[in-house]
């Protein structure tokens, strides 16, 4: 055992030993390991760093060779621009100086223009002035001859002339028909025929006036209004208008009438037509006059199937109803309407309040043309009367005491409401002076006939039947009459038609020079209507050649020197 012992620990001293030197190896293995990886690692940063160094050449290189083209692009650009600033600059330069040459072009262009419309002002003014001229001296002739005024204005295109009355709808209303007569200028109109087949020709006709389809009433009226200042001078005036159906008649003279509402409007001026523009214009000529010199009386009558009613007339209850009326001459060969009401009317709204009542019993009727076609010659009469002094005439009006006097002394041979309304006057002083100067005061009347006749109408194109078709063979008729007389007027006949029609009759002292007459023409502008525009533009000029001599002036006192 002893013996095994020791031979045990002589081998645990070998394997001492030899664990000794396999420690000793994998010590030196370890190192070897660890220098190994040192190595590796060493290796692995030279590898990394040398691919670095050349990605960084590359890079280097590459970033040179770029910013070379860089350089050499950015050399070519700057010459670029360089040379494209010179050329800019150079246009800039002759851009400044072709303004600078254009200013001075406009410049002398801006003088010349001055000068130019110097020159038209003056050409301008000129032209008016003797354009006044001729007017002033047109009129005069006018006056001298007796000729009549013939103004014409050519109505707008309206949605029934092409679809005769009937609702048309909107891709129609939109396509109007061919407008065949136009105003040229003021005093010409002008108007294109044309027939299938043949050649258009156009016509002109010359008249005092001619107005456009866009012309106010305020401008229709301008031309009336010199008349009315006449009527206060001592002459009689009618203003009648004529022409066929539709063709705004009653608009001129009237203004717009609405179905179901006749009554007019102070308030609208601008579509007042002539008779209440008329009216506001004499009351507003009589207010500048001394009061109580002057009073107005209206009369309303229709002209219906050639017989003439007074639309003024009451019966027992106060009720206004149209009364058959008649016309005759008189001694002193004037036409005259015996019974015929005649309203006392103190300003332009009583005026026009009558008219309103004479209007809602005039007859109309409609037809293919016109919904809303008057069937008589409505005639509105004025009638002025002033009072004056014979021998203290010329200085009747100088103090407010001979003023007065004229009232108290007048009042006497007023009508009845007139002297209603002085009723709170003072009494009249009963001298001798007061019985001297009754003596010497006189009435002068003057009339203002404003008519509205009625349209001329083609009976297959108003599609008229039964008692329509009898209004229009008296309507026709009546027309026919008027032009047969002022024909034999023009041709100086020994006999005039007077009484070939009632209407002519009534209007005898106007037509036939007893008053400055203005016949306003209104006509249709369409194709449609061609042919009685071209029958109304006839009548207009045969109108304007007659001569009826020197209109007659009511003769008033004559002033005489004061004692």
């Amino acid at each position: 055992k002893e013996e095994r012992i020791v031979v045990l620990e002589t081998e645990n001293a070998v394997l001492h030993l030899k664990l000794a030197e396999y420690q000793g190896l994998a010590g030196r293995s370890t190192k070897e390991v660890l220098q190994l990886y040192a190595a590796h690692g060493q290796q692995m940063k030279l590898q990394q760093s040398s691919v670095v160094t050349q990605l960084h050449e590359a890079i280097k290189k590459r970033l040179k060779q770029d910013l070379k083209s860089l350089h050499s692009f950015a050399l070519e650009l700057s010459k670029d621009f360089q040379r494209q600033s010179k050329t800019c600059l150079y246009q800039v330069l002759a851009a400044v100086h072709g303004i600078q040459l254009q200013n001075e072009a406009m410049r002398m262009f801006q003088i010349k223009v001055f000068d130019l419309e110097q020159s038209l002002q003056e050409v301008t003014e000129r032209y008016e002035k003797e354009k006044q001229k001729r007017k002033a001296l047109h009129n005069s002739l006018v006056e001298l001859r007796g000729n009549i005024r013939v103004h014409c204005r050519i109505r707008p295109l309206l949605p029934f002339d092409d679809a005769a009355g009937h609702s048309v709808s909107q891709d129609r209303q939109r396509n109007f028909p061919e407008k065949v007569a136009y105003a040229a200028d003021d005093e010409t109109v002008l108007v294109k025929c044309s027939r299938p087949g043949h050649a258009s020709v156009n016509k002109t006709f010359q008249f005092e006036r001619v107005y456009n389809d866009l012309e106010s009433q305020e401008a229709v009226f301008a031309d009336v209004a010199p008349l009315l200042t006449s009527l206060l001078d001592g002459y009689n005036v009618c203003i009648m208008a004529y022409g066929q159906t539709g063709s705004g008649k009653t608009y001129t003279m009237l203004g717009p009438q609405l179905e179901g509402n006749l009554a007019f409007s102070i308030e609208e001026e601008s579509e007042l037509g002539i008779i209440p523009r008329a009216t506001q214009e004499v009351f507003r000529l009589i207010s500048e006059k001394p009061p109580g010199s002057y009073w107005v009386e209206v009369s309303v009558v229709e002209v219906y199937n050639n017989e003439i009613f007074d639309l003024l007339a009451k019966d027992s209850y106060g009720k206004v109803f149209g009364v058959k009326r008649d016309v005759v001459t008189t001694r002193e060969g004037k036409s005259d309407v015996p019974l015929l009401t005649h309203e006392t009317v103190e300003n332009a709204s009583e005026f026009l309040h009558l008219v309103n009542k004479g209007l809602q019993l005039r007859v109309t009727h409609p037809t293919l043309v016109h919904a809303h076609s008057s069937r008589s010659h409505l005639v509105v009469t004025l009638t002025i009367t002033t009072v004056v002094f014979g021998d203290n005439f010329g200085t009747l009006w100088e103090d407010e005491q001979t003023s007065q006097r004229l009232n108290k002394e007048a009042s006497c041979t007023f009508p009845q409401k007139m002297r209603d309304n002085k009723s709170t006057s003072s009494s009249r002083p009963s001298s001798p002076v007061h019985l001297e100067a009754t003596e010497k005061i006189k009435q002068v009347k003057t009339r203002l006939q404003l008519v509205d006749l009625a349209g001329s109408e083609c009976v297959g194109m108003s599609g008229v039947t039964g008692a329509a078709l009898r209004e229009t063979s008296f309507i026709n008729r009546s027309l026919s009459a008027l032009a047969d007389v002022l024909g034999a007027i023009a041709e100086q006949r020994a006999h005039v038609p007077y009484r070939n029609s009632k209407l002519t009759h009534l209007l005898q002292d106007s037509v036939g020079g007893d008053a400055k007459l203005l016949v306003m023409l209104c006509i249709s502008p369409g194709q449609k209507y061609l042919t009685e525009s071209m029958q109304s533009l006839g009548f207009g000029t045969r109108a304007r050649q007659v001569q009826r001599g020197q209109v007659k002036k009511k003769n008033f006192p004559l002033p005489s020197k004061a004692k």
